[in-house]
């Protein structure tokens, strides 16, 4: 990072050049300017000013540009963005990103398609649970849809990876399962998660379905939640329980999916107008057909009241269903003229 001096440097340089016309006379400006940023001691800096911080990788790449421009007009727009980015934060519209240091971003993912080799095990996250889903996706579905402070809420809660993941990013978290044993452990594991935000994390035992969401948001002061994250079972494929009102105990899939879209729209009276619904699941092969479960729950969830804001595909290379039998299943699908699944969806809506 640099220094609080180099930076004050920058400020003080900065307003020179965008005062000039001259291509020419910039790009000297901007050289000496590479030049000297690097030496720019602390003592530069008015205490009286705290600064935010900001990376010379990303200085360095911005006076590149200005220093490379073929125009004055080019180039002094450069200055100003650097300028500005040093001076003026632009928040997101629904999370705490600064638009105006949007390049610093990099762990941030944009694109559409996820390759995801690692787990995380960090922090109490592990594959104790059968059926659950990577760290990565509530942490980065909290870094684009929520702020600090926010309540987020996990109708399948399983191992608790996103309660985890509320806890290490200082966002509120509500998590309901169906089985009294699964809340019970990750609820302890939860708790052993260091809570550096001092935020909320509770876990509930009961039917997403049915359960009452006006008592527990009475009970926590919950106004309304920014984030909805569903997780539930892929219909049959695994089954985690052998209680009937246990999605996963669901053989019609026109039933199964009637059930997440009925879901939605408890999900639709509690969520916030404008936050966002995040639906993670996959499709199934039975029978020797291939079933879009995905897709069909993608369009029950359209048709109460929600918007497709955007759909990701993300890897996942072995399951624990898969584990060790690679091979067999690769002869299954010589035999059977199929696909080894190796992926799953993230379908993102909105509450208009």
């Amino acid at each position: 990072m640099l220094s609080e001096g180099s930076i004050s440097l920058l400020k003080e340089k900065l307003p020179l050049i965008i005062e000039q016309r001259d291509v020419q006379t910039i790009r000297d400006m901007a050289r000496d300017l590479l030049t000297i940023l690097p030496e720019a001691g602390s003592n530069q800096a008015d205490a009286r000013k705290p600064v935010k911080p900001i990376s010379l990788e990303i200085v360095t790449g911005e006076i590149n540009q200005i220093a490379g421009s073929r125009t004055p007009e080019r180039a002094i727009y450069y200055a100003n963005r650097l300028y500005n980015s040093l001076n003026s934060t632009r928040s997101g519209r629904m999370n705490d990103i600064d638009l105006s240091r949007w390049k610093e971003y990099d762990e941030i993912i944009t694109d559409s398609l996820w390759i995801e080799e690692h787990r995380d095990r960090v922090s109490g996250h592990s594959a104790w649970y059968w059926g659950n889903f990577i760290p990565l996706i509530p942490r980065q579905m909290m870094m684009r849809y929520t702020r600090k402070g926010d309540w987020v809420l996990d109708p399948f809660q399983g191992s608790g990876t996103t309660l985890i993941e509320c806890r290490r990013m200082g966002r509120n978290g509500i998590g309901i399962d169906l089985n009294a044993e699964t809340v019970n452990r990750s609820a302890r594991i939860i708790e052993e998660t260091e809570n550096t935000g001092n935020v909320s994390t509770r876990s509930y035992i009961g039917n997403a379905l049915s359960i009452d969401y006006s008592q527990i948001m009475t009970e926590n002061g919950i106004g309304s939640f920014k984030l909805v994250i569903m997780h539930p079972p892929y219909q049959d494929i695994i089954k985690f329980s052998d209680s009937p009102e246990d999605l996963s105990n669901i053989a019609d899939t026109d039933d199964f999916v009637k059930r997440i879209g009925d879901l939605a729209g408890k999900m639709r009276v509690i969520l916030q107008r404008g936050g966002h619904l995040v639906l993670v699941i996959g499709d199934k092969y039975s029978h020797g057909a291939l079933t879009p479960l995905g897709f069909y729950c993608m369009n029950e969830i359209m048709q109460r009241g929600f918007t497709l804001k955007s759909m990701v595909v993300k890897n996942f290379d072995v399951t624990r269903g898969k584990r060790n039998s690679e091979q067999l299943w690769r002869y299954r699908a010589l035999s059977g003229g199929f696909y080894v699944f190796k992926h799953e969806y993230m379908f993102i809506f909105t509450r208009g």
